[in-house]
């Protein structure tokens, strides 16, 4: 720990917060397509929504007037990038950058969902293993 920002107050887990459009369209997609499960929702309508699946944890918010940035707005480590390219593949999303593995240890891709949130996914790999472009 950097002893200039010891404050000795210890942190937990932050978590992205995406802005979305529609919240209806988002949670079916984040459900559908990714397998996250809704844990909580507030507003009438809703406004804001948790998801989770496995380790990870996603905040959306209704933002109607949404316009997506040019960069990434979150990253997702997973266990196996590729079965999960092949699946934002076959799900017709736009795929940013391809699956590739790269020089600093991470087998990665990035993705757009339906809103435009580019999501940058990755996965520790071996340094050894070979650069491949998919």
């Amino acid at each position: 720990m950097n002893d200039i920002a010891d404050h000795g107050v210890r942190f937990g887990r932050i978590a992205p917060m995406l802005p979305v459009s529609d919240m209806t369209k988002a949670e079916a997609f984040y459900a559908e397509i990714l397998g996250f499960t809704k844990v909580f929702e507030n507003g009438t309508p809703v406004g804001f929504m948790i998801l989770k699946r496995d380790a990870a944890e996603l905040h959306l918010s209704l933002q109607p007037q949404h316009k997506a940035a040019d960069f990434n707005v979150a990253h997702l480590l997973v266990d196996d990038a590729e079965a999960l390219f092949l699946r934002c593949k076959a799900a017709g999303l736009r795929i940013i950058k391809g699956l590739k593995d790269k020089d600093y240890g991470l087998r990665a891709f990035v993705f757009e969902d339906p809103d435009g949130n580019r999501i940058d996914v990755g996965q520790i790999i071996e340094r050894t293993t070979l650069q491949v472009d998919r």
